[in-house]
């Protein structure tokens, strides 16, 4: 009798370690088997503190089958439960639940890029900004004036204070964290070009440097000129003589420029207005690159007070007024 029941022990104890192994396995191959999506890629957020089965139920939302109660087991079993980063995530066609998993583990998120063109202004870059789903419109709504506040710029306007540059971001991240982002890298930009500008500018500050290159970078896109165009200005601010640059007019006008200056807009007085005004205008007139801001702070070296755009992207320079009307009947009037 002894003998049948310890046979009978051994015969249960086997059954259940063959159960065991049965189920190791079929775990084992459940989380290594691909899981059906509905989609080759599927993008999935994973919100602040969420457990293993609310993760598993975003998934599920977002058209990846996933199993609940097997990803939560796979959590537990692994020790990872408690290691799973929030964020925004990518599931590819052949991933699996342990594939899944590793990645919230690694806060191996999906990136968004947003690019701020040069020239841009403050208002382009809020657009841009209003219209991406990708962004948590936290600013939305709000004005300038709380926004700089919340930038931590002591300044009248957030024009040209804002670095153009393509920004990687994670899906879902504030507006306002990105705008400071780039805030900060002008300040920085700014601040280093400063200290190594030429001796001698007719500047008083690293502003007046911004709003000379805003109107430096809307004056021109090719790159050769920038810093000739830039001695034109540097020249006319010595001499006292008023900047006359149709792109600050135009940012003066605001909504009440219909693409084309006539001679009453030039004459229509505003604080950008740099042919009724002397001097630079009172802010940027855009966000300006790195290289208008080099030119601006390293002007070329010449006799030019004039210039005219040729309509192929370049300008005709001069250094008095008759040799400027010729090119200008030249390259403007005499057009059809």
């Amino acid at each position: 009798m002894k003998k049948i029941l310890q046979s009978a022990l051994w015969l249960i104890v086997l059954a259940v370690l063959l159960a065991a192994i049965a189920v190791a396995a079929a775990a084992w191959w459940g989380w290594h088997r691909p899981v059906p999506m509905q989609a080759p890629v599927v993008d999935y957020l994973i919100e602040r503190g969420s457990t293993p089965r609310q993760i598993a139920q975003a998934m599920q939302q977002a058209g990846i089958d996933v199993q609940a109660d097997a990803f939560v087991a796979l959590a537990r079993f692994s020790g990872q439960d408690k290691n799973l980063k929030a964020g925004a995530y990518e599931a590819r066609h052949g991933d699996t639940p342990w594939q899944l998993l590793q990645r919230m583990v690694n806060g191996d998120m999906t990136l968004v890029r947003l690019t701020f063109p040069e020239g841009w202004t403050f208002a382009q870059i809020r657009a841009a900004l209003d219209a991406n789903p990708q962004v948590r419109h936290d600013t939305q709504g709000m004005d300038e004036s709380t926004l700089l506040a919340e930038l931590g710029l002591d300044a009248r306007s957030a024009e040209g204070l804002l670095h153009p540059d393509t920004y990687v971001f994670v899906p879902g991240s504030s507006d306002l964290d990105i705008l400071r982002r780039a805030a900060r890298a002008s300040r920085q930009i700014l601040d280093q070009a400063w200290a190594e500008r030429d001796p001698d500018l007719p500047l008083d500050d690293p502003y007046q440097a911004l709003i000379l290159a805003s109107i430096i970078e809307k004056e021109t896109g090719h790159g050769a000129d920038r810093a000739r165009v830039a001695g034109v200005f540097t020249n006319r601010l010595r001499a006292g003589m008023p900047l006359q640059t149709d792109p600050s007019v135009i940012y003066g006008l605001g909504a009440g420029y219909h693409g084309r200056l006539r001679k009453k807009d030039l004459q229509r007085d505003t604080p950008w207005n740099t042919y009724t005004r002397a001097g630079l205008p009172p802010t940027p007139i855009a966000n300006p690159g790195k290289a208008s801001l080099e030119a601006a702070l390293h002007p070329e070296k010449h006799g030019y007070y004039y210039f005219v755009s040729r309509g192929d992207g370049t300008s005709e320079f001069s250094a008095s007024l008759g040799a400027h009307n010729r090119a200008v009947n030249k390259y403007i009037l005499s057009k059809p």
